[in-house]
């Protein structure tokens, strides 16, 4: 029996490990990251008042959305900071892609007055500009010190930047310079 038969006849009768399966082009996983208002894009439907509860609960609605999943944020360019951080005075690296690059993903306007609102899924709603955003480098975090931020600490995202490159806030104190760093962020509202 020649041997490409033989391993036939094997994966045939249920002997062979069947291989992973790669899963469809147009399968996207779970939504960690939702932004809407003037978009461009959109790759999903509008508010739904059963399947968006978090969202219902604070009181949002909206006609178009783009939804991030981890891989479509992880497939954009990282970028790697090194803040030092409130909670224990010490620097840690954080990793994701630039909040700019995200809100172009979705085809939202970049001109420095469009205003941002960035939510967390505690309520914890801040709201800049653009511009700001653009000045202080804001990247929307995916990892601490090379690993995957998890939901109960700070992640699994995190709109943040390094303040110790920003001389306005350089010169406050550690813990007066995050109040616009939502963490657990999972909505972005675009205002132009």
């Amino acid at each position: 029996m020649k041997k490409r038969d033989f391993l036939t006849a094997l994966a045939a009768a249920g002997a062979l490990p069947s291989l992973p399966q790669a899963a469809p082009k147009n399968s996207r996983g779970p939504a960690l990251l939702t932004v809407t208002g003037a978009l461009a894009k959109t790759n999903r439907g509008p508010f739904d008042q059963v399947a968006d509860q978090m969202m219902y609960k604070q009181k949002l609605h909206f006609d178009k959305a783009y939804a991030f999943d981890f891989a479509a944020l992880d497939a954009l360019p990282p970028v790697t900071i090194k803040p030092v951080l409130e909670y224990d005075n010490k620097q840690h690296t954080l990793s994701g892609p630039l909040l700019m690059d995200v809100l172009k993903t979705a085809g939202a306007p970049l001109e420095g007055s469009t205003r941002l609102t960035l939510r967390a899924v505690d309520g914890y709603a801040v709201t800049l500009t653009v511009a700001q955003a653009q000045a202080q480098r804001f990247i929307v975090a995916t990892r601490m010190d090379g690993a995957a931020m998890a939901l109960g600490g700070l992640g699994p995202l995190w709109a943040i930047y390094e303040p110790e490159k920003v001389p306005e806030m350089a010169s406050r104190a550690v813990k007066e310079r995050f109040g616009s760093c939502p963490w657990a962020l999972y909505h972005i509202d675009v205002q132009a």
